[in-house]
């Protein structure tokens, strides 16, 4: 028979000289475990006479009260005293102001912003969102949009493309978001009213230009849609983007190969000392294109152009960003600077909404 009172105070030394927790675990383990030996002891009982079994079953049992009681009164002991030392290590500056919480620091991208404020606008109007890939086929970025081959409007995109395919063929990073207009009417019928938000690319770098920029179109097919229709979309557009009551527009002629007529727009401003304001002023400010979708575009999507007629028009967003929040220069936009996005991003809580103000 194992010497109780030995192995007792063997696993109480043991408890007391348990440094940590994971030490005195460590001895709870070889006492109380399956195969401790305490444990061991109690497995024994059942080969014992009842009077013996009695006698030592009372016995290893108030061994076993006794060491689990010394385990869990060290283990408290160890964890004030971890708790001690933590706050004798640790130190908190009184003196300092409370941090800010991530929703007061954390800021929303101009860009986002000025995407959101525009789907408020246009879907107050009745627009859904349209988006496709930036990666597109010379097919849908320029031949069914009415860029016949070797046109030079091709040329004025600088285009990146893609190494050419096996049959010749070649991808590209689209250059403007008109794809999705095609991709829409392919898969939808008229009626369609869609707003087009999206990057797209160019080659071309300077204050007012970056290889990667972001547009927005809009894209209206119907029996009867008129420029009438297009120009009070435009003027109901300016008025809640710009927050302004009354704006006067301008349309002068243009061309573009995916619209016939096809006009650019102009909105009246005054300069100021480096600032724009709008719905004021004698001067004039181009700030987008539009027109009626070509003929050719809508047979290029299987509609029938004595059916259906629609227009569309296109801006864009970095720029608009810039004329409506003071910002001199596209290129931090995109440099990822926290100091300039503190100082004009938004804050991630203030959703824009024309009943609260697009802009908070």
């Amino acid at each position: 028979m194992t010497d109780l009172h030995a192995l007792e105070t063997e696993l109480l030394a043991a408890v007391t000289n348990a440094s940590d927790e994971p030490a005195l675990e460590a001895v709870r383990v070889a006492a109380l475990g399956r195969n401790g030996s305490i444990s061991t002891l109690l497995k024994t009982l059942g080969t014992m006479s009842p009077e013996a079994r009695k006698e030592q079953g009372a016995v290893i049992n108030g061994l076993k009260d006794r060491v689990t009681a010394a385990i869990a009164e060290r283990k408290e002991a160890l964890k004030q005293s971890a708790l001690d030392q933590r706050l004798n290590t640790e130190t908190l500056d009184v003196s300092l102001a409370v941090p800010e919480p991530p929703t007061e620091v954390g800021r929303i991208h101009p860009i986002s912003q000025v995407v959101d404020e525009l789907t408020a606008i246009f879907a107050d109007m009745g627009f859904a969102v349209a988006e496709g890939p930036d990666i597109e086929s010379d097919d849908y970025n320029f031949t069914k949009l009415n860029f016949p081959e070797g046109h030079p409007a091709r040329e004025m995109q600088d285009t990146f493309f893609f190494q050419p395919k096996p049959d010749g063929s070649q991808l590209l990073l689209r250059t403007h978001t008109s794809p999705v207009q095609i991709r829409t009417m392919l898969a939808h019928k008229p009626p369609i009213r869609v707003i087009i938000p999206g990057r797209t690319y160019r080659s071309d770098s300077d204050q007012t230009h970056t290889p990667m920029f972001h547009q927005v179109e809009g894209l209206v097919i119907d029996t009867s849609s008129h420029l009438g229709h297009l120009k009070w979309i435009l003027q109901e557009f300016c008025k809640a983007f710009f927050e302004v009551d009354q704006v006067n527009m301008r349309f002068r002629p243009s061309f573009f190969p995916f619209t016939e007529p096809s006009l650019e727009v102009d909105i009246q401003c005054r300069r100021d000392k480096g600032e724009v304001r709008f719905g004021e002023g004698d001067d004039w400010m181009e700030i987008l294109g539009c027109g009626m979708v070509h003929p050719n575009v809508l047979r290029n999507c299987g509609l029938d152009p004595d059916e259906y007629q629609g227009f569309a028009w296109g801006l864009g967003i970095d720029r608009i960003a810039m004329l409506k929040y003071g910002m001199p220069d596209l290129r931090p936009f995109f440099e990822a600077d926290v100091r300039w996005l503190s100082h004009y991003g938004f804050r991630p809580l203030d959703f824009p909404t024309l009943a609260g103000g697009l802009s908070g």
